[in-house]
């Protein structure tokens, strides 16, 4: 594409392959092909088809992350944020590069046999757990959240919307993005409702509005 560098190309491309093929069917040739260059040029880039697949989930995890981030930040009040962070990590903006929880299909199986993805995986979730937790100890210190184990809430929390992705990029039909985003913020809203009478609480039982598109099988 015009204004792209060459290693966005390679990683885009990488991203559709990976995406179309899984990683067991992904071949640098591919890459290679795809993108109208030899394979010695994605080797000089990417070692082997691990640091393929995590360079291209850095990409996407890059874009989603700052897409995310700012819109986020467009939302005035904590449940709103935490409404808005759910629904992006399922349906995604449709202008990103892209990526799926298919990538993460591949990526958790990986990990366990391989340190680089391993650590790969560990970076990418604390990134994401950080943006929960930012927006947990906001809410909490506004008054609009109850008291809650932060850490506790987030392992638990990112824990179930891993399951319910899991379910919906093995494609059951009782789990889209929608239920999925659902459920999440029903735990959400469950543990941080204040505890304390009178405790003011703006907690949504909804998504946020102006979020229409159809559901998607994508995130970081």
């Amino acid at each position: 594409m015009p204004g792209e560098d060459l290693r966005e190309q390679l990683l885009r491309a990488a991203l559709d392959i990976l995406v179309e093929r899984g990683y067991a069917e992904t071949r640098i040739l591919d890459v290679a092909e795809r993108t109208g260059i030899s394979p010695g040029v994605v080797i000089f880039h990417f070692k082997n088809r691990d640091d393929l697949l995590t360079e291209a989930l850095r990409y996407w995890e890059d874009a989603w992350h700052a897409t995310t981030a700012a819109s986020v930040a467009g939302v005035p009040d904590a449940a709103g944020q935490l409404s808005r962070l759910i629904l992006m990590t399922y349906d995604p903006e449709p202008d990103l590069p892209g990526g799926s929880w298919l990538l993460w299909l591949d990526l958790w199986a990986l990990a366990p046999r391989s340190p680089a993805v391993a650590a790969a995986r560990r970076e990418f979730d604390e990134r994401w757990y950080q943006m929960f937790r930012e927006i947990v100890l906001r809410g909490r210190d506004a008054g609009e959240f109850g008291e809650v184990d932060v850490d506790e809430f987030i392992l638990t929390l990112t824990a179930l919307m891993d399951g319910l992705a899991l379910r919906f990029a093995l494609g059951d039909p009782d789990c889209d993005s929608t239920r999925a985003h659902d459920l999440a913020m029903a735990y959400a809203l469950a543990r941080l409702a204040p505890r304390v009478p009178g405790a003011r609480s703006s907690l949504p039982g909804q998504r946020p509005s102006g979020s229409t598109r159809s559901p998607a099988i994508a995130r970081s």
